[in-house]
């Protein structure tokens, strides 16, 4: 796989994705990109974002997003302008829908991928064959969020 280099940093008006890392990917995880999600007006880290490209058996209940958002920085909706700034990126690599999932308890993060335009498709508990199983793993949200018409 291709990684671009103009995916490096992502700007918004109030926060920036700035690149930590990118990776090329194995059996379990797909390629991605790895950001810190900077506060524009202060400079501070406020939490990190995941893109993961391409699917694997994995992808349908990892998602291709993963977003976490520090306790102190919540409820300004960073985890929504930073998946809102890395769809491009998904886009780039020519794919027309993302699985984003959550725990099915994790209600500001359901809200937040129901606030991106996902639908539920299902609440699915996690098979053991998956490399992020562990016993007594909560059962997970399983949103789809096209990017095209045709997804």
């Amino acid at each position: 796989m291709e990684f671009f280099d103009c995916f490096d940093a992502l700007r918004g008006d109030e926060i920036t994705l700035r690149l930590i890392e990118k990776k090329t990917g194995d059996d379990d995880v797909p390629p991605y990109y790895y950001y810190d999600i900077i506060e524009n007006s202060t400079g501070e880290i406020a939490g990190k974002i995941s893109i993961r490209i391409g699917d694997n058996r994995h992808s349908y209940y990892n998602g291709h997003i993963g977003f976490e958002v520090k306790p102190e920085k919540r409820g300004h909706g960073y985890a929504a302008r930073a998946c809102r700034l890395v769809l491009p990126v998904a886009l780039a690599h020519g794919m027309s829908r993302l699985y984003i999932c959550c725990k099915k308890s994790n209600i500001a993060s359901r809200k937040t991928i129901e606030k991106l335009g996902a639908s539920l498709l299902e609440i699915a508990k996690i098979p053991k064959d998956c490399f992020f199983y562990h016993e007594g793993i909560e059962d997970s949200c399983i949103y789809k969020l096209s990017l095209t018409p045709d997804a």
